[in-house]
């Protein structure tokens, strides 16, 4: 029988998913249904097939017509619409939990009360709300350090904090009011003042295995500076943590992981199977959990995948088969840095549709493309995070400009932050937590 795999999504991650796969000897044929015609992940696939990602009959038809074995789901929303279900009920192995368990991700409210039910650390006080029935009054028991988080899938910008986003009580309750007049929920919960990492784990509802810790960096402009994006950029270290935390953090990361996989299967009675990921803030009081993601996270993927020594297929199998427990996963001692090129005016007010331009020479190791289709011959930018660089280094700085040399290499009406990776930014975030410790 032949190895035919179905990569579901067609964004950077999914380009960087394409590749890895694709090296193994035991892969076959890799397909892609995407939403646009990306110009990496049409290169890498027998096929690329354009239509709604989300509907879970088209992404199963094209499975069956093409014998697909295994099915690797990229973004969050094709997990919220079940797609993951429909392709386990068709016998078809898939990297991604199904709905009920991707709750994780797509209801805070769901990931906070689990929390509460099974006694997981790293939560903070919290309240849920479908009205504004009882805000005001919450807010003023909360003091001044909150967060106001929309319920559901938001592209990473359905967060709002206090002193950075939100600057009063007033401005607080408008936000609020802008959610339920849209029908949505929301929780207020505590803010916690740290910085931030991912921890991601390989899960197959059994055993779980965890991957090199990675910073990602929220804010548009240089210094976190501006609104809150998909992401603008990431770095790893080479001992596969962060210069900031300490062992003892990441094992607390670790076990949060571990027991949330663990409350699922109890909850639930399955197993959850794909990529749970952590997003986590190290504080003075520990390490919390910020939120949930049921998939790699992107651009964290590019680090990951960039170091990643064992056959990511094999992987794969294993988690299929619930044989985790049976395989070594190595990452090489690496440093990496990822840099997202975006349109200018992202995120509030790209502009779309300009011409990107990259020389063929560059476009074959280390360079992924994002919100890109492929048009008359040319590369066309779509609004959102167009093309992320990747550096790959025996030191973050020497990863940080293999980075820098790469992005700058793509040409267009583009930013990106020159300062993820440097020396300085790093240090300053070390500082910080040694003033908070």
């Amino acid at each position: 029988m032949q190895n035919n795999i179905l990569i579901v999504g067609s964004g950077a991650r999914e380009h960087i998913i394409a590749k890895a796969i694709k090296k193994s000897s035991e892969v076959d044929n890799v397909f892609c249904v995407g939403s646009n015609m990306n110009p990496g992940i049409k290169e890498l696939c027998t096929k690329l097939f354009l239509g709604d990602i989300n509907d879970p009959d088209f992404v199963l038809q094209k499975a069956l017509d093409h014998s697909i074995t295994m099915a690797i789901v990229g973004p969050e929303n094709p997990l919220l619409f079940g797609v993951s279900d429909i392709l386990s009920e068709a016998n078809i192995k898939v990297i991604g939990p199904k709905k009920n368990l991707a709750q994780i991700e797509t209801s805070k409210t769901f990931t906070r009360n689990l929390f509460k039910e099974y006694d997981i650390p790293g939560s903070p006080k919290y309240q849920s709300f479908q009205s504004m029935k009882g805000v005001k009054n919450y807010l003023s028991q909360i003091g001044n350090n909150y967060v106001v988080k929309y319920d559901g899938l938001a592209g990473g910008k359905g967060v709002k904090v206090s002193g950075d986003h939100l600057k009063s009580y007033k401005e607080a309750i408008e936000f609020c009011k802008s959610i339920v007049k849209q029908g949505g929920r929301f929780l207020i919960e505590e803010k916690f003042i740290g910085e931030e990492f991912s921890l991601m784990s390989f899960c197959d509802g059994a055993t779980i295995k965890h991957m090199p810790a990675v910073q990602d960096h929220k804010r548009a402009y240089e210094d976190d500076k501006g609104p809150n994006t998909g992401g603008m950029g990431t770095y790893s270290d080479i001992n596969h943590s962060l210069p900031f935390l300490t062992r003892s953090d990441m094992e607390e990361a670790k076990s949060i992981n571990t027991a949330t996989a663990d409350a699922l299967m109890d909850k639930f009675g399955e197993g959850y199977v794909g990529i749970l990921y952590g997003g986590f803030m190290c504080t003075e009081n520990g390490v919390k959990l910020i939120e949930y993601n049921a998939r790699f996270g992107d651009p964290e993927v590019m680090n990951i995948l960039s170091i990643l020594k064992t056959d990511f297929f094999n992987i794969c199998q294993a988690i299929t088969n619930k044989t985790l427990d049976k395989i070594d996963i190595e990452f090489e001692n690496k440093a990496t840095v990822c840099k997202y090129a975006v349109p200018e005016g992202y995120p509030d007010d790209p502009i779309k549709g300009e011409r990107i331009f990259i020389s063929k020479e560059n476009m074959d190791d280390g360079l992924y493309f994002a919100s890109v289709d492929l048009r008359d011959g040319g590369f066309i930018e779509s609004g959102s995070r167009t093309v992320v660089s990747v550096g790959v280094g025996n030191t973050i700085t020497e990863a940080e400009m293999i980075s820098e040399k790469k992005i700058n290499d793509v040409k267009g009406p583009l930013f990106h932050r020159k300062d993820i990776g440097t020396d300085r930014l790093i240090r300053k975030r070390i500082e910080f937590m040694d003033s908070l410790r």
